[in-house]
């Protein structure tokens, strides 16, 4: 491809032969360092961009990409829907049930229907401990903020 370019090579293939000394080379080494970085955080930006890319917010593709980025070998991380249970009440208050028995959840808030969670992201605990940070960045990514999500360690 055009951008695969070794300036090292370039830079000494430019030099007359004659010119093509030991302490010339390394001084056209040295000149060409700084570009040879830039390239290098190009490459490393365009492979990033290409991932980012080829994945979306669809759920088979976002699961893909959790996975490559995440669990490589194992591929555990897997995406359930969200809004799973309708609230049920035994009584309230206000029925005036001779026992009322206070308030207490069987459930985490998010759980039910009515939260507006989207999806929930099952992922292994280790990996949520050390890169929990990184996921949901990378969740935000491909969602674009307009989706709410849970995030479970199993």
């Amino acid at each position: 491809m055009w951008y695969n370019i070794d300036f090292y090579k370039w830079a000494v293939l430019l030099l007359p032969t004659r010119n093509r000394k030991a302490k010339m080379l390394a001084f056209i080494k040295t000149l060409v360092t700084p570009i040879v970085d830039l390239h290098y955080e190009f490459l490393q930006r365009r492979a990033l961009d290409e991932f980012i890319l080829n994945h979306n917010g669809q759920i088979c593709y976002l699961r893909k990409a959790l996975n490559d980025l995440f669990d490589a070998d194992l591929r555990r991380i897997q995406i359930g829907d969200g809004n799973q249970f309708k609230r049920q009440y035994i009584y309230t208050r206000a029925e005036q049930k001779p026992v009322f028995l206070g308030k207490f959840f069987l459930r985490d808030k998010t759980d039910y229907a009515d939260t507006g969670i989207d999806f929930i992201v099952y992922i292994p605990d280790s990996i949520v401990k050390s890169r929990k940070i990184e996921l949901e960045k990378w969740i935000e990514i491909f969602k674009k903020g307009t989706k709410k999500y849970k995030i479970i360690a199993t």
